[in-house]
């Protein structure tokens, strides 16, 4: 009975100091659902980017998003939004960047907007305003010229990735990318072909509001 107890220990212990050693694996994955006029857009967010996740929470609970639109949208590029009705507003703070290099802009990568480096040379974050990758397929070649001009270098998965899926590569090292699409891309490239005015904004809204799955 001894030997058992001492086993039984040793099992908790040990599985108390790999949990210890990966707290990501202990973490909540939060899930947000975008309901837009043009379908639903599943995204979750990344652990390892907790300022951005816990604000991005924060305003969804807050129904800061509900009955906002995507105020600028370009095709084979981006869809954004989080300026709320008029897509100029702002909750008046930013984020401290949070840009990790596993974390890159495939289709369907969600990040924050930024105002320009001649302004904000630390790349911080806007509060609220949000972008989500359409991109287009890049080749090798193109990727290649894209890694002598930035000092990136691509991994084996992003080349793939880049190439047979598509993104925006050169948004890389540039902006917090904080989740990605789970599901609804579909709808992501229906908003990106929408007809658009001055400044890329949709002739005819597309209005959104957003729900935590629990």
């Amino acid at each position: 009975m001894k030997q058992v107890f001492i086993a039984i220990t040793l099992f908790f212990t040990l599985n108390s100091f790999v949990m210890c050693q990966n707290p990501a694996q202990t973490e909540k994955e939060y899930v947000v659902v975008i309901h837009t006029d043009m379908g639903d857009i599943t995204v979750k967010l990344y652990n390892e980017t907790p300022l951005h996740r816990d604000n991005f929470i924060k305003l969804v609970n807050e129904g800061y998003y509900d009955g906002s639109i995507f105020h600028r949208v370009i095709k084979d590029f981006m869809i954004q939004g989080g300026g709320g009705k008029t897509g100029n507003e702002d909750p008046g703070y930013k984020i401290p960047a949070e840009i990790i290099g596993g974390f890159y802009h495939k289709k369907g990568a969600l990040a924050a907007a930024r105002m320009p480096d001649h302004v904000n040379p630390r790349k911080e974050s806007s509060g609220s305003q949000f972008y989500i990758v359409q991109g287009r397929k890049f080749s090798q070649n193109e990727l290649r010229n894209f890694e002598s001009r930035s000092g990136i270098k691509y991994t084996p998965e992003q080349i793939t990735t880049y190439s047979t899926i598509g993104g925006t590569p050169h948004l890389d090292g540039d902006y917090t990318v904080f989740g990605e699409v789970i599901s609804g891309l579909e709808v992501v490239d229906k908003i990106a072909v929408v007809q658009t005015g001055p400044g890329d904004r949709p002739v005819k809204e597309v209005k959104m509001r957003m729900s935590v799955l629990k």
